[in-house]
């Protein structure tokens, strides 16, 4: 069956980690990792039975989160990201330009499909000249040896 004109495949999930594993390289705990799965902010793509079995590409998406959290981004707003980009067909936030504000509270901004979109109280709004921005990178944590 062919895809849909528009849409993207997504890729096979490489490797199989636990949780610990993933909290490992994301900074957090492997307690914190089944939470934010159950609670749809990353995914465990290779198994949703117990125990939970991750990917690679889940490893990305909970150190974006725990970057995001780290920065002051409330899980009310980054479960808000994860929606709107899976309204649009998106793998949540590891695809994405993904942004915070910097002042006075950090906020996230998307930019997708060419508009830069700023989480507010009125929810995502198109923005052209906003407030100054931090880019959020990936970045694992090395546990010392």
């Amino acid at each position: 069956m062919a895809a849909k004109s528009g849409s993207r495949r997504r890729p096979r999930p490489h490797g199989r980690l636990l949780a610990g594993e993933v909290g490992a390289l994301a900074g957090v705990s492997g307690t914190t990792i089944g939470q934010w799965a159950r609670r749809g902010y990353i995914r465990s793509s290779q198994s949703s039975d117990e125990p939970r079995v991750y990917s690679v590409e889940d490893v990305a998406e909970a150190a974006i989160v725990s970057e995001l959290l780290e920065r002051g981004v409330t899980h009310a707003e980054i479960h808000s990201a994860i929606a709107h980009l899976q309204g649009r067909g998106q793998w949540p936030l590891s695809e994405v330009h993904l942004e915070t504000t910097v002042e006075p509270r950090p906020h996230i901004v998307l930019e997708v499909d060419g508009e830069r979109l700023a989480l507010g109280p009125r929810g995502w709004q198109v923005i052209v000249n906003g407030p100054g921005t931090r880019a959020v990178r990936l970045e694992l944590r090395r546990e010392n040896a």
